[in-house]
């Protein structure tokens, strides 16, 4: 059985302007027993680590009961009235992680972890914008059709139940089992980050999507079948978005121009817009990828392994090196792959030096055209599109690896047992021609 997984949606509200007050008061009510539990965390932490029960051992200090009538800090049941004991619990273990996470960086700025030798210790931060946990059937309750929520609410004299409509939700609903809540609440709107449950279905095939992530064109796909033929080929570039991002990158370059130093919050809203033009581009063209796999009956997406890869600028006033700061390698690829794991398929990596400088068909390295650099030109005079052929030869790598011709992911054939002197050659989607045939010669 697959293991499950968890993803989170976001449920839009649409609350009268009285439950809208309701709502802000709750996360504000949440929020104030956070803090005071802040402080009571903190000065016990070491007895209440020690003790079997972190969540009982808290409760015992704060909150009264019929077996425990004297608890130390009577704050709380004089200060929080009837606040839920779920909502307690969620709160307890909030703060628990919070003075954990701050403990732990003291104790490595104190033994001389620093990012530099002057650094300030690490401060606790006890007015953390937390959200409140909605246990379900305790704090929250759906209807049948998951178009209305009824929430427990602070009305400023007691917790009372308020009806909400769902004005939106997304498709997880459907696949998979709803777990807790969370409620959020700005100043312009209100929802729900609902999580999901889900398993997703264990499927398997041989075809696979190879994607060349690029600066010319976002994404090149292809799907390849292990005996080298290319079923399907998608370019995904979307020209008018990246114009409108790099629209507000140049209004950063001229306003960097035009001064000498650059402070705090400067340029902050271009900044805020590419960044989430950005963010739009990623989504749309993950989806854009992962659809084109299902389509075709790929279970494996495979990319070039650039963690950690970091470009060079090209010449002097020249843009590459703003373009290259606006590329979306990592971003796309990691929603890529949750994407698809949601659906059941896997994504998978392959060494990147080489896949669009050597030819597709194996006649060796190509020349990139000064004028027009997706171009590439083979030793054997054919031209192609390098982004097109770098993504068969992704796809050669994966399929190479997975068939045994090659020991390892690192995109080279084997050359025997002793050394030699001449550089191996990259995996190219020739390789998966040539075991083709040599198969059929020995099935004949």
């Amino acid at each position: 059985m697959s293991k499950a997984i968890v993803r989170t949606d976001k449920w839009g509200l649409q609350p009268s302007p009285e439950v809208r007050l309701h709502l802000a008061a709750t996360v504000d009510e949440y929020r104030a027993y956070c803090k005071a539990l802040s402080y009571v965390v903190m000065g016990h932490w070491p007895e209440l680590v020690a003790a079997k029960s972190f969540c009982a051992a808290v409760e015992k200090l704060i909150h009264r009961t019929r077996k425990n009538p004297d608890p130390k800090y009577l704050y709380f049941g004089k200060r929080f009235y009837k606040f839920p004991s779920y909502l307690r619990r969620a709160a307890i273990k909030f703060v628990e992680g919070q003075v954990s996470s701050y403990l732990t960086r003291y104790r490595e700025w104190q033994s001389g972890v620093r990012k530099r030798r002057d650094a300030k210790p690490p401060a606790f931060n006890v007015d953390a914008e937390c959200y409140p946990a909605l246990y379900k059937g305790q704090l929250v309750k759906f209807d049948v059709h998951l178009m209305v929520a009824w929430i427990k609410v602070w009305n400023g004299s007691d917790w009372v139940w308020a009806e909400v409509p769902i004005a939106s939700k997304r498709h997880r609903h459907l696949i998979g089992s709803i777990k807790s809540p969370y409620l959020v609440v700005s100043q312009k709107r209100c929802h729900l980050a609902v999580p999901f449950g889900i398993v997703p279905p264990k499927w398997e095939t041989d075809v696979v999507c190879a994607v060349d992530v690029g600066i010319n064109t976002l994404a090149t796909a292809s799907i390849v079948c292990p005996d080298g033929t290319v079923l399907a080929r998608k370019f995904i570039h979307p020209a008018s978005d990246i114009d409108r991002r790099d629209k507000q990158t140049n209004i950063i370059r001229q306003k960097a121009r035009k001064t000498k130093t650059l402070h705090r919050g400067f340029a902050k809203t271009p900044y805020r817009k590419a960044k989430g033009i950005n963010a739009n581009i990623a989504r749309q063209v993950s989806r854009q990828i992962v659809n084109f796999a299902l389509e075709h009956g790929a279970s494996t997406i495979v990319f070039e392994d650039l963690k950690g890869w970091r470009p060079k600028g090209g010449k002097k006033r020249s843009n590459l090196k703003q373009r290259f700061h606006g590329w979306l390698h990592r971003r796309l690829v990691l929603l890529t792959q949750e994407k698809f794991q949601e659906v059941g398929g896997k994504t998978e990596y392959v060494y990147a030096r080489g896949t669009s400088s050597w030819a597709f068909d194996g006649s060796g390295k190509v020349r990139r055209s000064k004028t027009q650099y997706e171009l590439a030109t083979f030793a054997n005079g054919k031209r192609y599109n390098a982004d097109l052929g770098a993504s068969y030869n992704i796809a050669a790598r994966y399929l190479a690896y997975k068939l045994k011709l090659t020991r390892r992911k690192d995109g080279q054939v084997a050359k025997g047992k002793s050394s030699c002197a001449t550089p191996r050659m990259p995996v190219t989607l020739s390789l998966l021609w040539d075991w083709e045939a040599a198969y059929e010669r020995e099935a004949s």
